[in-house]
């Protein structure tokens, strides 16, 4: 068995080996929960963010990062960040206490299976009652997909008019800031 000297103490190598293997999946272990399963969209809202909370129940919660200037087109307009392992953001009401109006999701959830990367046929197999809408094609580069209350609820996909897959989801629209 060998040894070695670290800072005056003989350790044997296979205690080394050991701590190292520790130490390693120590490190490791956030990757564990980056695999974890995508948040669930409903048409009231993602995981635990639902539409006409507050931003104060959001924070007391760790949801949402802190609030912020929304669109900066609209008066006294505020958001705030969705915090991991959902990416996107929640938009406010413009009095207070600020309520959530409106949620885009970017990342981290999926409603019915169909999350972000999904292409227009599946978004169609989940939510048979979808409508596609080119209207927005040229001038935001979206195609938007809207699932009717009745289809499931107010849900809406945004794909990209160049890769064709979905690039946001809004919980009940997408708000455009341009």
């Amino acid at each position: 068995m060998s040894t070695r000297r670290l800072a005056h103490i003989v350790v044997p190598t296979a205690t080394l080996v050991a701590v190292g293997a520790v130490a390693i999946a120590s490190v490791a272990a956030p990757a564990e929960t980056r695999n974890a399963p995508a948040k669930r969209i409903t048409r009231l809202g993602v995981d635990g963010v639902k539409l006409g909370m507050t931003h104060r129940q959001l924070r007391r919660r760790g949801l949402v990062g802190r609030i912020r200037p929304g669109c900066e087109l609209a008066e006294n307009t505020r958001s705030a960040r969705l915090l991991p392992p959902l990416r996107g953001q929640v938009n406010y009401t413009v009095r207070n206490p600020r309520r959530v109006t409106s949620i885009t999701i970017q990342g981290g959830a999926k409603a019915r299976g169909v999350g972000i990367g999904a292409r227009i046929r599946a978004i169609r197999a989940a939510f048979p009652r979808a409508r596609v809408d080119h209207s927005t094609d040229r001038v935001f580069g979206l195609t938007l997909v809207r699932i009717p209350r009745n289809g499931g609820g107010r849900i809406m996909f945004g794909v990209s008019t160049q890769t064709k897959r979905t690039a946001v989801i809004g919980v009940p629209f997408i708000a455009f800031c341009e």
